[in-house]
């Protein structure tokens, strides 16, 4: 499972944020065989069983990807540009001189698919409800803090909702039925593309409460979620089985061509690439060690993102970055010189040449290429340098790796198991090895790992980046602001700190880029973290698609595909 939290190692899209009027535009029609376009037939999907499909807590890849189809936030990345920001439940949005205020008009249209108009009273319920500690699980009817909450924390009202000081969250209001106001409590010039997270959608409160009929029969609304997007449950959720989607046709966009998709439940991806194989599934991961043998029998994307028959083999870049976080509490780790001899000393290059068969890109900067803001090479400790590796650790009182007691410099190194990490970190042991460090590793089940680094517990461990919206800021400012939860290498400068508050407020496109560019280089100065990889697309599709996308940010785009 791809998890959509920031301690995931998946990945989203990126781009930049044209700000001033915010007058919606349409996003250009992927590219691909639309000419012959036929509709009906159903599409089969992989996934693994979901955590949730309930927009309040939809918070991996995989509920996510079924909660996208069923739901439209205010706005829409392009699935193939994700530099233009379009409509989504919203047509139009304006913001205030300082960007502190947005303003949102909703699509007059727009509906549930019970037939219920959606109003901007119903994003008010929405996100009172993701942020509301004491919002039950229409699941389990037991009170349970939604995970993604975070994704509103810059609305005016957010602490003290979180904090049970209030009940309601003050910067949200319905000014009219179609007129939805947010303030913020400090300056974001981005939030547009903040607001177009799947999980930011409106939810129809009375259904919420009261659950769904479903051929007569009441379901809770989190095993069968009735939205506003372009697809609608066809029958509750079969858990560890399947769950199948039916074109909406209430929905206020283009109709879908497809009649369904079937989002068919694996425990693995091993069992659904042979079910592709055998013409039995529609679009799934490549099998381990079965990329080259994919792209010799089904052939590459033009786009890397669009299959159609013929070239159904998706490689295109997913704008994220694996890389390894040193510990700087520890006492070796915090010295600077360690930190950049380590970095100096991996070879990038044999990693994804070895393990991902050259499918994977070696990470220059923390920012991956398809963010805007992105500088090749910035990061320029990231290159692999053995001689000037030694020298760096030299002068960092190793000469060697030994210390000036005599000892040989060993150090921990910690990843979660079962991910396919241990090829990687063999090769950077390996690599470490060569400049005199000893590398010991410590491995740990992913929930047990990720409490690890919470609690600060190890001194150098592996991550990886999945932007929640495609923005540089959310690049930088989790990984790197003191204070943030996501800075798990406790980095502390508190000119970083200023910058990025600064770069925040500059409603400016490209002079807020700029700010940025320029703190990242600090950042890269002080070997924050060790960029590694950028991670790229490995799946495939049947030759039954026409023109379905599979975007940067790990989405299928349901709407624009048809089938054979």
């Amino acid at each position: 499972m791809k998890h959509r939290l920031r301690t995931s190692i998946a990945a989203l899209a990126a781009a930049v944020l044209v700000l001033g009027a915010f007058a919606g535009c349409t996003p250009a029609a992927p590219t691909g065989t639309t000419s012959g376009a036929k509709s009906g037939g159903e599409m089969s999907f992989y996934i693994v069983e979901p955590a949730y499909i309930d927009p309040y807590n939809t918070q991996e890849s995989e509920g996510t990807q079924v909660e996208q189809a069923l739901f439209d936030s205010l706005t829409r990345v392009d699935p193939l540009d994700p530099s233009k920001l379009g409509p989504g439940a919203a047509d139009s949005w304006t913001a205030n001189a300082d960007a502190t205020v947005f303003t949102f008009k909703l699509n007059p249209k727009g509906m549930f698919s019970d037939g219920t108009p959606v109003t901007a009273q119903d994003f008010v319920y929405a996100w009172t409800r993701i942020v509301n500690p004491a919002t039950l699980n229409t699941l389990t009817k037991k009170a349970e803090a939604s995970g993604i909450a975070y994704h509103l924390a810059f609305v005016q009202g957010y602490d003290d909702l979180v904090g049970g000081k209030a009940t309601t969250l003050t910067g949200v209001k319905a000014v009219d039925t179609l007129t939805f106001e947010v303030t913020l409590s400090k300056a974001f010039a981005d939030f547009p593309f903040v607001v177009a997270h799947p999980a930011l959608a409106p939810v129809p409160q009375k259904l919420v409460e009261a659950g769904v009929d479903s051929s007569g029969t009441v379901v809770p609304f989190g095993e069968m979620p009735v939205g506003n997007g372009p697809f609608k449950m066809a029958e509750p959720w079969k858990h560890n089985q399947f769950i199948k989607i039916v074109r909406n046709d209430k929905y206020a966009g283009a109709k879908p061509l497809l009649d369904s998709v079937l989002f068919k439940i694996y425990k693995d991806s091993e069992a659904a690439y042979t079910d592709f194989v055998a013409g039995n599934l529609d679009f799934t991961p490549i099998g381990t060690g079965k990329i080259k043998s994919a792209i010799a029998s089904y052939g590459t994307s033009k786009t890397g993102y669009t299959v159609d028959p013929g070239t159904q083999v998706t490689l295109g870049a997913e704008n994220a970055t694996y890389y390894l976080i040193p510990n700087q509490n520890d006492p070796v780790m915090k010295i600077a010189g360690v930190r950049k001899a380590i970095s100096l000393a991996i070879n990038r290059q044999a990693i994804c040449d070895i393990v991902f068969e050259g499918t994977r890109e070696p990470a220059d900067n923390i920012i991956p290429p398809g963010i805007a803001g992105y500088e090749k090479g910035v990061w320029g400790d990231t290159k692999y340098d053995v001689t000037a590796a030694k020298a760096a650790l030299a002068e960092a009182g190793y000469p060697e790796g030994k210390g000036a007691d005599g000892k040989a410099l060993t150090i921990k190194l910690s990843f979660n198991s079962g991910g396919g990490h241990e090829a990687i970190m063999e090769l950077v042991q390996s690599d470490l090895k060569a400049i005199g460090i000893t590398a010991v590793f410590d491995s740990a089940e992913f929930a047990v790992y990720l409490k690890q680094l919470d609690a600060g517990t190890f001194q150098l461990a592996r991550l990886g980046w999945i932007a929640d919206y495609p923005i540089c800021d959310n690049f930088l400012y989790p990984l790197f602001q003191s204070k943030s939860g996501d800075n798990k290498s406790k980095y502390n400068n508190p000119a970083v700190d200023k910058a990025l508050d600064d770069a925040r407020k500059i409603v400016d496109t490209a002079t807020r880029i700029k700010a940025y560019q320029a703190v990242n280089k600090t950042i890269a100065a002080d070997n924050a973290v060790l960029p590694m990889m950028f991670y790229k697309h490995t799946r495939v599709g049947s030759k039954r698609l026409h023109n379905f996308v599979y975007d940067a940010q790990g989405l299928g785009d349901f709407a624009t595909v048809w089938v054979d």
